[in-house]
């Protein structure tokens, strides 16, 4: 008699992206049989994405690699158990530190590596543990600006305006609705979220080359030039100032630095401002006006502007524009977001401004490469390749990646890989053989989402409840998989070293469970990741989400005493828009500017392997505006050549009239660094290969331009 199989439904969250979708997984015998969105929870109403939808696939395909593998002498792999591969490495390494110092090692956390929420705390934990400067993450990437140098002009402590208490938002190149954590809304259901906003009065303001998904429901949409988004920026912040449209008390009370902003955009006229950034100059007086005279909102960037050559500056504008016009909870408001499992950002909530934090400059560590520091916590993504071929004392000799994919995700293609094979010990963590893992030394096999334990911490940041998940492993890991976090709690075993957390030292004795090393992280959270896991073990709906409203923080009274202000003028800026307006860069022969967008069926380098997001998306079209094809003579659907003025790569142009002249339109993180003509229409063209890593930077983060890159096509 066959055995009796076992079907049974259970609750988790989704960890493709970071919006940690509430979900149903129905298992069957130990296998994830399907997945689909949980109606019953109340911020995503059942909604989940097609990448979320590809849960099934990812945990079942045949192609996935369930045990760990090291290198041949002939270049090939051989299986290797889990444990002994990190054994060997351990081992290796703490020679390496004898021999060579602590910041012989690095390690590296990519966009996957954040949806294990204890991947992060406890990757850095190690490399604090080893010694070494060498921690990077992919925000380093694609947002550092965002995360890290806004907080030298001021940071108000109760948080900014919540977005379904806005009357007014501005989005400047990010779209939500495709990327749902690039910022400004919440994660849950985008589309509904936006339509439900809309239908209460929210007036939208879009600004991006192509009129994408949030575009086409904009009130105003500003087709603004690649890279030319401070022009934009600093033309609305003319009109608000020649109008006296800021807040002005707001402005009298915690402002500081005022004077030399307005005296730095006062050139920048609308008729200027309009003619640089490509947009029209009434649309762009309409906006500054749209967004000032509302009452609440914000303005807000994506990768975009972030990646296209002037991130720093771009955000320091945006920061402008939500000063000016005091973008902030006040006090009796409830905190925007109240990030049930972070600590309180900035320490206690009230209105005011906080004290200054450094995060990056004098007293940080720095690289051995073009004088970059640290930003925050991390080294900046872009000396990695030359740390580790740049010999010399502090040299990095061993590189482990995490949830990354550093060969199509890095700048500088060709020289990423040269560095991932020169590297004396690489150990990449993937499930796949991706073009990163082709060049390791040891492969390392990680459990996936729904065989692990997990909180929703990434998704903290956008969720306006006290919102917690704790999501038990829906079914056991397969073969011979390990958490990561486990991995490197293994490492640091085998090199002698401890491991500290916000919350204390890990046992180094037995390995600690997944909660346990949550709560470490979790240390001054508004909820223990122990007690989320035990309320939802205890709730009719099993495995449920909770939200802790009894929780939420409320904005306090000011200080009596508080005398800090915003300042406007703090370190390069303004002085670094003058040199930006003075400077209208021409880069003959190349017509066009390419422009980095995202994709519902690709998440960075994550979908690629998927096969219904593959029959979706097989390559990365490189989208024109039909006039632009029709010019050069380009069919739709012909294969191109597309030449930046350090390398090409090719491509199949696809017409699309909502792309403005001059601009190409490509994601990011496809192919690799052997994708050529031949093979075009099935692995897609890497962006990155355009670009260098130490040309045409952001002069303050040293980030290299990924976007607005200047290129030219021609038939393949």
């Amino acid at each position: 008699m066959a055995a009796e199989t076992t079907t049974e439904t259970k609750r988790s969250f989704c960890r493709f992206c970071h919006a940690s979708c509430a979900m149903l997984v129905e298992v069957e015998d130990d296998k994830i049989i399907s997945v689909k969105g949980d109606k019953e929870d109340h911020l995503f109403h059942g909604y989940t994405c097609i990448k979320g939808r590809q849960m099934t696939d990812m945990h079942n395909l045949d192609t996935r690699m369930i045990t760990s593998k090291i290198r041949q002498p002939d270049g090939s792999f051989k299986d290797i158990a889990t444990a002994d591969a990190l054994k060997l490495a351990g081992e290796t390494m703490k020679k390496m530190v004898e021999e060579h110092g602590p910041h012989s090692i690095a390690v590296y956390c990519g966009t996957n590596a954040f949806q294990n929420s204890a991947v992060l705390g406890t990757s850095y934990a190690f490399a604090q543990g080893v010694g070494s400067r060498n921690w990077y993450t992919s925000v380093t990437v694609d947002q550092p600006a965002k995360v890290f140098t806004t907080a030298r002009y001021g940071t108000w402590m109760g948080g900014g305006n919540a977005f379904t208490e806005s009357d007014v938002a501005m989005f400047v190149g990010n779209n939500p609705i495709v990327s749902h954590y690039s910022g400004g809304m919440p994660t849950s259901s985008p589309s509904r979220g936006l339509r439900d906003a809309l239908d209460k009065g929210l007036k939208l303001i879009v600004a991006d080359p192509r009129v994408n998904e949030m575009g086409k429901l904009a009130h105003i949409h500003l087709p603004v030039k690649p890279g030319e988004d401070p022009a934009l920026l600093a033309g609305m912040l003319n009109v608000i100032f020649a109008e006296n449209l800021y807040d002005q008390n707001f402005v009298a009370a915690n402002v500081d630095g005022v004077a030399e902003l307005e005296a730095a955009v006062k050139p920048m006229t609308p008729d200027i401002a309009a003619k640089r950034a490509g947009v029209d100059k009434d649309q762009l007086i309409a906006a500054a006006r749209m967004f000032a005279g509302a009452n609440k909102g914000r303005v807000v960037t994506g990768t975009g502007p972030e990646m296209a050559g002037n991130g720093t500056l771009t955000e320091y504008l945006v920061a402008a524009l939500n000063i000016l016009c005091a973008r902030f909870n006040q006090e009796g408001e409830k905190v925007s977001a109240p990030m049930v499992f972070n600590p309180l950002m900035g320490g206690p909530k009230k209105a005011q401004v906080a004290p200054k934090m450094p995060t990056f400059g004098d007293g940080f560590a720095k690289s051995r490469i073009r004088g970059l520091g640290v930003l925050g916590k991390e080294m900046p993504c872009n000396v990695l390749a030359d740390e580790i071929l740049t010999p010399g004392e502090g040299q990095i000799k061993a590189f482990i990646s995490i949830g990354g994919n550093p060969e199509i995700a890095f700048p500088d293609q060709q020289k990423v890989r040269r560095a991932l094979e020169e590297c004396e010990l690489y150990i990449q963590v993937d499930p796949w053989m991706s073009a990163s893992a082709k060049r390791a030394d040891i492969i390392l096999a990680p459990s996936m989402c729904l065989e692990r334990e997990d909180i929703n911490n990434v998704s903290d940041a956008f969720c306006e409840e006290a919102y917690a998940h704790y999501t038990e492993a829906m079914v056991p890991p397969p073969g011979d998989t390990m958490d990561e976090y486990e991995m490197l709690w293994w490492l640091a075993k085998h090199m002698g070293i401890e491991m500290n957390y916000p919350g204390g030292a890990a046992s180094m004795d037995a390995c600690p469970d997944k909660v346990t090393i949550l709560d470490l992280i979790s240390e001054g959270s508004l909820v223990k990741p122990s007690e989320a896991k035990a309320d939802a073990a205890a709730l009719e709906r099993k495995g449920a989400a909770i939200t802790y409203a009894d929780r939420h923080p409320v904005v306090g009274p000011a200080d009596p005493d508080a005398t800090e202000k915003f300042d406007l003028n703090a370190g390069e800026m303004p002085s670094e828009f003058l040199d930006y307006a003075s400077n209208d860069p021409v880069e003959n022969g190349f017509d066009f500017r390419l422009i980095s967008r995202r994709s519902k069926h690709r998440y960075n380098s994550n979908g690629h392997t998927f096969p219904k997001l593959v029959e979706k998306m097989p390559t990365n079209p490189a989208f024109f505006n039909p006039d632009d094809l029709a010019a050069a003579g380009i069919e739709d659907g012909a294969i191109i050549e597309i030449t930046s003025p350090t390398a090409s790569i090719f491509g199949m142009a696809k017409a699309d009239e909502k792309v403005r002249s001059g601009v190409i339109s490509m994601s990011h993180a496809f192919g690799d660094s052997e994708a050529g003509k031949d093979d075009v229409m099935t692995k897609g063209g890497s962006t990155n290969r355009l670009i260098v890593d130490d040309k045409w930077l952001d002069p303050i983060t040293g980030q290299a331009m990924q976007s607005a890159i200047p290129v030219r096509v021609s038939a393949a």
